[in-house]
């Protein structure tokens, strides 16, 4: 089993929404760019930025207009469950990258993605535009049934979705998007259209004790393999919490299958990754969701062992 450290708990400066906590609790997307963190929340109309040093408070951006209710039964029918967070390059536009908030899908009001611009040392470098996936995901839907994507990222050519299937209904799967043409549309302000799709891949990674394990976010290596997490939630649909059996670690090949998993020893679930390649070692940062916003989200650290080359 893969061993977690603790870094440090997700605090913010100030809450979100007044009469809220302080902190960044449903952590689900995580992007380290330069010596900054970014991190997207699925209960939040905001992306969170720290220090990649220390334990300083977070700051917020805000991505959407509005204000969410503090009850939680309110508060997620309205969401717009960011579930993933990845950093884009080659847009002629953000010279130095951009993020891009990618929604789940789960539900009609959850299709409206956000960009940011990135400056040159990794902090934000420039106005938020939102991203429309509607016409993407209903094709996506059609393919796959309830959506649930929870994991982007860039990997050459592609940019790799991976949809989460709760419950013993739902279905896994890697998603590859043309970049070429998700860039094209990006830079033009226009709605991610369904001639994007490539290749669709539906995929089984196994149990933790009797809850299927199931995709949960996605980072890129530098050889186009991908690392992900995964999870086992006791639920029967996209929609509801359940309980946490655990979460693992993974890695896909650069055509998309699964070559690695292993466990984690902590009863988490692991919701966002960011993975680096140093002195020949894959380590990670990971952020973990606690479904309970009295809770802050803690940030992680492990090295993968073991991993076919």
């Amino acid at each position: 089993m893969l061993r977690l450290t603790q870094r440090r708990k997700l605090t913010l400066q100030a809450p979100e929404t007044p009469g809220g906590e302080p902190h960044v609790s449903a952590a689900s997307g995580l992007v380290r760019a330069g010596n900054w963190l970014h991190v997207v929340a699925d209960d939040s109309l905001f992306l969170a930025t720290f220090p990649l040093e220390g334990d300083a408070p977070g700051q917020l951006l805000r991505l959407f207009p509005g204000e969410l209710p503090l009850e939680a039964k309110a508060r997620k029918a309205l969401k717009p469950d960011h579930e993933a967070l990845c950093l884009l390059s080659g847009l002629k536009d953000a010279p130095h990258g951009a993020l891009l908030a990618v929604p789940s899908g789960s539900t009609p009001v959850r299709m409206k993605g956000a960009l940011v611009p990135l400056a040159a040392d990794g902090s934000i470098g420039g106005p938020v535009r939102e991203v429309d996936f509607t016409r993407l995901y209903a094709q996506l839907t059609r393919e796959l049934g309830p959506l649930n994507v929870e994991g982007a990222a860039l990997a050459g050519a592609r940019l790799r979705l991976l949809n989460r299937g709760n419950g013993d209904q739902g279905t896994d799967a890697v998603v590859d998007l043309d970049a070429g043409r998700v860039l094209r549309t990006l830079e033009a302000n226009e709605t991610l259209q369904p001639d994007v799709v490539r290749i669709v891949r539906r995929w089984e990674l196994g149990r933790a004790g009797t809850v299927r394990l199931s995709f949960t976010d996605a980072a890129p290596l530098p050889d186009g393999r991908v690392v992900f997490t995964a999870a086992a939630e006791d639920t029967r649909d996209a929609y509801a919490d359940g309980a946490v059996m655990g979460s693992a670690v993974g890695v896909l090949a650069p055509d998309g299958s699964p070559m690695f998993l292993d466990g984690v020893d902590a009863k988490v679930k692991l919701e966002g990754v960011d993975a680096r390649v140093e002195g020949g070692r894959i380590h990670l940062l990971l952020v973990a969701d606690a479904d309970d916003p009295s809770q802050s989200a803690p940030l992680f650290e492990t090295v993968l062992e073991g991993v076919p080359g």
